[in-house]
């Protein structure tokens, strides 16, 4: 039974007296159903609606939206179904195949008889003409595949050794040395494994990593036929390229999403409304250059240079051969220049797209970098906080002028942070963390 932290969210949502319909968001396969049927365990009753395996229960929602109509729809296409006022969790799983479920979400929270649960992947994007989001009725939680804390919770690491990692990461401390090794080695199991809680499942309890890579590969083609099926007609194919040409982007030097890599001679008009399409459902994370580095960052931010990066790390690495995960795994120091042919040009894009997948589920959803195209001046990521705009440097297997040191002579910026395989240790303003510490960032 994997942990997530988002059932802390559903048990506070859960004790509200107020709530609203709860929407969880996110891409397929997060583990949206399996968190809500959990979580259902917490009620005297847990009744569960899935519009595709049932496309019959539409039919429940096809009338008056009254909740008591509704209850007496769903007694009768679920005999056995006990609606108790007040300890019933409802829960209308994949609600964008219904669009007059979507809507009810208002009469079931001006109703309050019943706790009512949506889930959706893809949301924002499937909507049917003539319907909209119930605004100012719903609650939304969006969610991520797990996590790396949560990936060493699924590991059995304890409570006790995650503590002690974030007391040295808040006291700017060492970690003990053969706790930092092992620490490194269960990251890079991350990295060829990723989040999607089946593949965590089943590396964890087999430690088989090649049985865990036919997991992750079987969902990647989910990915793309969930294209193939959602997507708008006239963008099917485009998008699906978009997506696989991700992994050759990240090969090139400076990691920018260009068109033309996706098809010779294309350009934004041609391809921009596919990749909108794959961030509304989930499935990628864009990363703009900002020009200069000011505040607010979205106020330099150049919209036609941007960066693409999967939203879970395990996606990207299924793109790649199998060998690749186990060079990975034998490889030496993140910062050092790979050995292995293997890993190649590929390394700095998959260090970059790790450093994504842990900052996005950090929930820093606004990222952005800063290249100098007439110096080798180059920041990965820039977030913003209570102190203000952090830098992020990673550094792996590239050789990069100290860019981090002219960003941070700069006194707008408080401090940055040094993201590499080196332990703890701070020089000034520049604080150098290991990769896996970003879990607390």
């Amino acid at each position: 039974m994997l942990r997530r932290k988002i059932m802390a969210e559903l048990l506070e949502w859960k004790a509200d007296r107020k709530k609203k319909s709860l929407m969880i968001r996110g891409a397929r396969q997060v583990g949206k159903t399996y968190i809500v049927r959990r979580f259902g365990e917490e009620y005297k009753s847990f009744i569960e609606l899935n519009f595709i395996e049932h496309p019959e229960y539409k039919t429940i929602f096809s009338g008056d939206l009254d909740p008591d109509t509704l209850a007496t729809n769903i007694s009768a296409y679920l005999p056995g179904a006990k609606l108790i006022p007040g300890e019933t969790l409802i829960l209308l799983d994949e609600i964008q195949e219904c669009a007059e479920a979507l809507t009810s979400l208002k009469f079931w929270t001006g109703n309050g008889k019943y706790d009512v649960a949506a889930t959706g992947s893809t949301l924002g994007v499937d909507f049917r003409e003539g319907n909209s989001f119930p605004v100012g009725f719903v609650k939304t939680i969006e969610m991520d595949s797990l996590d790396f804390e949560e990936f060493l919770w699924a590991t059995g690491i304890s409570e006790e050794v995650i503590e002690t990692l974030r007391r040295c990461f808040i006291q700017r401390k060492e970690v003990p040395a053969g706790l930092h090794s092992r620490m490194l080695q269960y990251l890079k199991e991350y990295m060829v494994t990723g989040g999607m809680p089946e593949v965590v499942r089943t590396f964890t309890e087999s430690r088989d990593l090649q049985k865990a890579d036919e997991v992750q590969r079987q969902i990647y083609s989910d990915y793309i036929s969930n294209i193939a099926h959602y997507a708008p007609a006239d963008i099917k194919i485009r998008t699906e390229r978009c997506y696989r040409s991700i992994p050759l982007q990240l090969a090139k030097e400076n990691h920018k999403f260009q068109y033309k890599v996706v098809e010779k001679g294309s350009t934004a008009t041609k391809y921009e409304t596919c990749l909108d399409w794959l961030e509304k459902a989930y499935m990628i994370t864009s990363v703009h250059h900002v020009a200069t580095v000011g505040f607010p960052l979205n106020s330099y931010m150049e919209e036609d240079c941007f960066r693409v990066y999967p939203t879970d790390i395990g996606l990207l690495m299924a793109a790649y051969p199998y060998l690749l995960k186990g060079a990975l795994l034998q490889e030496g120091a993140m910062e050092e220049k790979p050995l292995n042919l293997m890993i190649g040009s590929a390394k700095g894009g998959l260090y970059e797209a790790l450093a994504a997948d842990m900052l996005r589920k950090r929930g820093c959803r606004d990222l952005y970098f800063l290249k100098d195209q007439k110096s080798t001046r180059e920041i990965e990521f820039f977030i913003t906080n209570g102190d203000g705009i952090i830098p992020v440097e990673i550094k792996a297997g590239r050789n990069k002028a100290n860019s981090l040191g002219r960003m941070l002579e700069n006194p707008m910026i408080p401090y940055g942070y040094k993201m590499s395989s080196q332990n703890v240790g701070v020089s000034g303003k520049r604080i150098t963390l290991p990769v896996y510490m970003m879990m607390f960032v």
